[in-house]
């Protein structure tokens, strides 16, 4: 379970270190496909509280949700609608969904071993 939230904290202090910056055309595809991978990791997180996690589910969602995401702002782009609003949306309710439910079960084993 603490490999993801390593992997994360490592690639969040390389990222505040480093001097890289992205051209602001590819901001929007960049937001896009953080808000999916986010999506993907705390489904993942959930999924190990669950005891349901599968690596090959979790790693095919991963670059999938990133792809998706990805492509539907560059269609959106180039149709001059804006598809990306979709992404965010669903990307966004999930992730909310996903975080809520890993409180609740945080809460409630904590509230279990408080209680013994």
């Amino acid at each position: 379970m603490w490999l993801p939230i390593i992997g994360l904290v490592i690639g969040v202090l390389l990222g505040l270190m480093t001097e890289f910056r992205v051209p602001p055309e590819y901001s929007s595809y960049l937001s896009i496909a953080l808000l999916a991978a986010l999506d993907t990791l705390f489904g993942g997180i959930r999924a190990f509280l669950q005891n349901t996690f599968d690596s090959n589910v979790f790693l095919s969602g991963f670059f999938f949700n990133i792809l998706l995401a990805a492509g539907l702002a560059f269609l959106g782009v180039h149709l001059g609608v804006d598809l990306y609003l979709a992404a965010i949306f669903a990307f966004g309710v999930r992730l909310f969904n996903n975080i809520a439910v890993i409180r609740r079960m945080l809460l409630s084993k904590w509230q279990a071993n408080h209680q013994k």
